[in-house]
């Protein structure tokens, strides 16, 4: 009998400890990827170019300050070249003086070393140089589709859409096809003058694409979100292209 009692006396601390033993669960929130160019030079002026460091300060901020870890890719993986290189912006010098996002932006991963896994979104973030080395990609369109039919979101900006160009998807349509679309217009690029220089138009083919595109005047802050793709027109949208992706991240939680 006394054996007996013993062993229920037993089983009942197993248990209670067990029971009274927490959960563990991965809290551990899906990272965000920026793609950056690689290209430094505008065709065959002999003007330099990169990726605009606007054009990933200020949405960095943005995603960093709200808890997410942003890893860097570009075509070619290393240093990327800026362009857009303005430190009485405080927004950039914050990004710039920050040791950790300045060792990944001149450090950046090749596509070969991304896992689509670990992304909640990607980031296209624009500068002329992402006109000579984007749209090709095929890695990065393909990470970028991974991304995206599972349930992530696509971002870009300015003239970082034309990552988006060639990204099919499953079903074998284009990611943009009958989706709201925004880049850096043709009359922006008529602007700077850079029609002839620049491979091709990114409004021109977006429409060709089947995107149902948008915009506003020149230089205008214009952002659009349609089915997890967030597009932005220019260098002065880049904030609100953050914050849209921000906005989705929080819908989905």
């Amino acid at each position: 009998m006394k054996r007996i009692v013993t062993l229920m006396v037993i089983a009942a601390t197993i248990f209670n400890s067990q029971a009274q033993a927490p959960i563990q669960k991965s809290t551990k929130m899906k990272k965000v990827l920026f793609v950056v160019t690689s290209h430094d030079q505008k065709g065959s002026t002999g003007e330099p170019t990169g990726y605009y460091l606007g054009e990933v300060s200020h949405p960095w901020e943005v995603l960093h300050d709200a808890g997410y870890e942003i890893d860097f890719v570009s075509p070619r993986g290393g240093k990327a070249p800026v362009d857009g290189f303005n430190l009485d912006d405080a927004t950039n010098r914050k990004f710039w003086n920050d040791a950790q996002y300045r060792h990944k932006v001149e450090h950046t991963m090749k596509p070969s070393e991304v896992n689509p896994n670990d992304y909640a979104v990607i980031y296209y973030a624009g500068g002329h140089g992402a006109m000579w080395d984007f749209a090709d990609n095929v890695e990065l369109a393909q990470i970028a589709a991974k991304i995206y039919e599972a349930n992530g979101i696509v971002g870009a900006v300015c003239h970082g859409p034309a990552g988006l160009v060639n990204i099919k998807l499953s079903n074998g349509k284009y990611l943009v096809d009958g989706k709201k679309i925004n880049t850096f217009t043709n009359e922006e690029e008529e602007a700077v003058g850079l029609t002839k220089v620049v491979p091709f138009l990114l409004e021109s083919k977006m429409i060709e694409r089947g995107a149902k595109f948008e915009k506003s005047g020149l230089w205008q802050n214009h952002v659009v979100a349609d089915q997890r793709v967030v597009t932005g027109q220019n260098p002065q949208s880049a904030k609100s292209v953050g914050e849209e992706i921000l906005q989705l991240l929080t819908n989905k939680k």
